[in-house]
């Protein structure tokens, strides 16, 4: 069964007639973040009424959104999106959704590019939003989460509203520049379509392209640089001649040089390549305590369609103990420490 996230706005209530003529069960779940006063309640009751109208399962949740800002010193934008998906995956878990779908649109994606470029973005960035992939919640990541109307433009969506009679709500804060997603679509986008009416199609194709060669690239193996000792004699490793073992005497810095993992050899012990799975853990370098992966790509503000990419060191005796996040960091119970006699030196070669 699926879970629609619907605001009242009109891409959501496209989203929920679509799922509705498919004719499959679905819920739906409704976030009052609180934001507008009688606006945001106006939205609850026009979902609640839809939803009794329809017979469809309505969840709806309020949050003091500025408030949980404030606590975590984040946006209240990102405040927003941290509550919703949050309690998105909270109610899979209580109700059994098998998957949570988002009305995010083909003008979205066009926004969300330019937002990553304006910000500095590696090739990934380029890609856009993907049609499905899994919330982005450090508790909740296994969840799959869909975008079923990302291959539609705004112009598609309301011509489709108009076809099938539909009600919605118009949020006034959208007209507003507060926001910076805001001036882009209100600003700048019109610019854009003075010399391209079509450039939220050509964009979206772009980021196609993007994407089809970043999972090319992925599916080549990673490169590593060998080091000038003999590499590691481990049956049970998978990891390519990279990786390589030699006596370390103390009179070295144990500083972690940039592109390079040094760690204990012996602590180690016998280890895997892999790539993050959930239940991974790590207690990195200094911390005082152990940290899901999810929380630690979170921290270190890795994108959830990064997070497959990233290689990482596990030990053989626990898989889900990942030794060092290769490129980033290394576990705490692998450090080089005075009673080390061999190291391990890891790099990575960025072709």
């Amino acid at each position: 069964m699926l879970l629609l996230a619907v605001s009242g706005g009109i891409d959501s209530m496209c989203l929920a007639q679509k799922v509705r003529l498919e004719g499959g069960p679905f819920a739906i779940a409704h976030c009052n973040f609180g934001l507008r006063g009688a606006d945001s309640d106006g939205d609850e009751a026009f979902i609640r009424s839809w939803a009794a109208a329809c017979g469809v399962p309505c969840h709806v949740k309020r949050f003091d959104t500025k408030a949980f800002a404030s606590a975590q010193g984040i946006s209240v934008e990102m405040a927003a999106r941290r509550l919703r998906y949050h309690w998105f995956g909270q109610l899979c878990r209580e109700y059994g959704y098998e998957a949570v779908a988002v009305a995010h649109n083909a003008n979205d994606n066009a926004e969300t590019l330019m937002l990553n470029l304006l910000r500095g973005t590696g090739l990934r960035g380029l890609v856009g939003m993907k049609a499905s992939g899994f919330l982005p919640d450090p508790d909740f990541g296994d969840i799959p989460l869909l975008r079923p109307l990302l291959g539609m433009t705004r112009e598609q969506i309301e011509a489709f509203a108009r076809e099938e009679g539909l009600s919605w709500r118009e949020d006034a804060t959208n007209a507003q520049n507060d926001y910076k997603r805001n001036k882009i679509r209100n600003l700048v986008f019109p610019v854009f379509r003075e010399i391209n009416p079509r450039f939220i199609e050509t964009l979206n194709r772009d980021m196609e392209r993007f994407a089809d060669e970043l999972s090319a690239a992925a599916q080549a193996p990673e490169s590593f640089v060998p080091g000038p000792s003999s590499v590691i004699p481990s049956a049970s490793s998978v990891i390519p001649s990279v990786c390589t073992k030699e006596p370390w005497d103390g009179t070295e810095s144990v500083m972690q040089p940039k592109g390079m993992l040094i760690l204990d050899a012996d602590k180690a012990g016998e280890f895997i390549e892999g790539r993050w799975e959930s239940g991974d853990w790590i207690r990195p370098l200094g911390a005082p305590g152990k940290k899901k992966m999810q929380d630690w790509f979170t921290d270190h503000h890795i994108p959830a369609d990064e997070k497959p990419f990233i290689p990482l060191l596990k030990s053989a005796a626990d898989p889900h103990h990942v030794l060092a996040v290769i490129g980033h960091c290394i576990d705490h119970s692998v450090r080089v420490t005075k009673s080390t006699r061999q190291i391990l030196r890891i790099s990575v070669k960025n072709d």
